[in-house]
C-alpha cells in the first residue's frame, strides 16, 4: 500500500514556518529560505543565552568597581576583604545594592574594610 506523506510534510513545514514569524523577506514565507534561517537563529539563541550570563557578570563587577572606587579602594581588594570579613552578598546583590542605595552600599565598604 502506498503511504502519502502530505501529513507529515505539512506539519513539520508549519511548525519551521511558526518559528519563522517576524523574519523578513521571503524569509518568513518560503519554507526554502526560512529553513536555514531558522537554524541560524536557533544556533544564535543557544550561544547568546550563555553569552548573556557573561555579560551580565560584567555589568555586576563594572558597577560594584565604579561604586568602590568612588570610596577609594580598587574593586580586587573590596571583594578580598569582603571574603575575608565573613559577608555573603554575590556580586549581583552587590550591584544592586551599589545602583539602589549607594549609601547603604558606602556603609558595608566601610565595615568591610574596618
Amino acid at each position: 500500500m502506498r503511504v502519502k506523506r502530505g501529513f507529515t510534510s505539512r506539519r513539520r513545514h508549519k511548525r519551521l514556518m511558526k518559528l519563522a514569524e517576524g523574519f523578513r523577506g521571503r524569509r518568513k514565507n518560503c519554507f526554502k529560505l526560512a529553513k536555514p534561517a531558522v537554524q541560524r537563529a536557533l544556533k544564535y539563541a543557544y550561544r547568546d543565552r550563555r553569552a548573556r550570563k557573561r555579560e551580565m557578570r560584567q555589568l555586576w563587577i563594572a558597577r560594584i568597581n565604579a561604586a568602590v572606587r568612588a570610596e577609594g579602594i580598587s574593586y580586587s581588594r573590596f571583594m578580598s576583604k569582603l571574603s575575608g570579613s565573613g559577608v555573603i552578598l554575590d556580586r549581583k546583590a552587590l550591584a544592586a545594592l551599589a545602583v539602589e542605595n549607594p549609601r547603604d552600599f558606602s556603609s558595608l565598604v566601610q565595615q568591610v574594610m574596618a
